[in-house]
């Protein structure tokens, strides 16, 4: 698997069907979907089509959802990165982890070093996050990276309202210069 960025924590790679198990497993847990409006995974074979799914955007993209690993011992977390949407023309910030990495700042930081990337590597022009408005923890780390609020909108054609956020490089630029050292 092909390393695409490191923090101080955690290392992304480009998700490959060796990870068919562990991604299958998290596609599993319904406390995982909770937030998403995505049903479960039915079987090994329905996962490997959605990580075929992603291998082909890293080639047509030039980027797409990583996994991300802790660094201090290579153990999969879970994923976080970028995705086109082209039903709505924007590209996405995203990340799904397991849950007993919840509550440990993996998803601040890997939303903030996807953000720097985008801007500065791929010199993306415009990146936005969107979650369920309950989704609380999740609406919290797009502003802790310096995202900010676009609109509330319909999910897909009605149903349960999402919010959306954005960030362009300026705004990551300022954001990144007004934080204290050291954080």
């Amino acid at each position: 698997m092909k390393t695409i960025l490191e923090t101080s924590r955690l290392v992304f790679k480009e998700i490959s069907l060796d990870l068919v198990d562990d991604m299958y497993m998290m596609y599993r847990m319904p406390e995982v979907h909770q937030y998403t409006g995505e049903p479960l995974m039915n079987s090994l074979e329905e996962m490997k089509k959605a990580i075929q799914a992603r291998v082909e955007n890293y080639s047509k993209y030039g980027y797409g959802r990583w996994a991300a690993f802790l660094k201090k011992d290579s153990q999969f977390i879970g994923w976080a990165g970028l995705a086109y949407l082209p039903e709505f023309d924007e590209i996405d910030l995203g990340y799904r982890f397991l849950p007993k990495y919840w509550g440990n700042g993996y998803a601040t930081e890997a939303s903030e070093a996807i953000l720097k990337y985008g801007f500065e590597q791929l010199q993306l022009e415009r990146i936005i996050a969107i979650a369920m408005k309950e989704n609380k923890a999740s609406i919290r780390v797009m502003q802790k990276v310096g995202m900010q609020f676009d609109k509330l909108a319909p999910y897909d054609s009605g149903g349960e309202d999402v919010v959306w956020y954005w960030c362009n490089q300026k705004l990551f630029r300022n954001f990144q210069a007004s934080k204290p050292k050291g954080e």
